[in-house]
């Protein structure tokens, strides 16, 4: 039976402070993307945290990404299993009409929330994806010169193989930032509870077992 570990949102918001130091003295964001749906609570929460005085606070910016894994089939005949597929298709992506176009990328500091990298399938789009819209609008106003940076943070990392692969520098220890690497368990956040008080009970029951000697 898989693990079930109940986070909430004094957890997540607990969380985000913690990584924001970091960010403010290596990423120094200019724009979040989140990921949604996980990913819009943690970027809500880190904007107040990288608010520094005198600045505007940073825009946020949501993609939704849905990744459907088909089950692995066994061929009758060979009794071979198939690999499993994966397929990511984009629900919503960005909307640059009130900051002036996509060109509001070129050039910047982009962190991409999301609540947890699994099977790495929807953060190597994701990334993949946003590159590839900087290239195409950097070639089309002639700024291929700026280097536009990517960094993740996600509030968990499931320590298991990835299925996904992501850019060697978008893993370098200043870009890719989780605030806890945890195993392949089955995390329950807040946001998908339908009884948010049964959910905050079955948490702190997990956290009395935890701290019981």
């Amino acid at each position: 039976m898989v693990e079930k570990v109940y986070v909430t949102y004094n957890d997540v918001h607990k969380l985000c402070q913690e990584a924001a130091p970091k960010m403010l003295s290596t990423l120094q964001p200019q724009l979040m993307i989140a990921i949604g749906g996980g990913g819009y609570v943690p970027a809500r929460i880190l904007r107040s945290f990288l608010k520094q005085p005198g600045t505007p606070n940073i825009p946020i910016q949501a993609i939704g990404l849905s990744l459907y894994e088909q089950l692995p089939v066994t061929d009758a005949d060979t009794g071979v299993v198939d690999q499993i597929g994966t397929k990511v298709t984009r629900t919503q992506w960005l909307d640059f009409s009130s900051l002036g176009g996509m060109e509001n990328l070129v050039g910047k500091r982009i962190l991409i929330v999301d609540e947890v990298d699994d099977t790495r399938t929807t953060l190597e789009y994701a990334v993949r994806e946003l590159q590839k819209d900087v290239e195409e609008v950097s070639k089309k106003l002639g700024r291929e010169g700026e280097k536009t940076e990517f960094s993740i943070f996600v509030l968990h990392n499931k320590d298991k193989q990835k299925k996904g692969v992501l850019p060697a520098d978008a893993l370098d220890d200043s870009k890719y930032i989780a605030a806890r690497t945890v195993g392949d368990v089955w995390i329950c956040y807040p946001w998908e509870a339908t009884d948010i008080d049964e959910h905050d009970r079955l948490a702190a029951e997990q956290k009395n077992k935890t701290a019981a000697p």
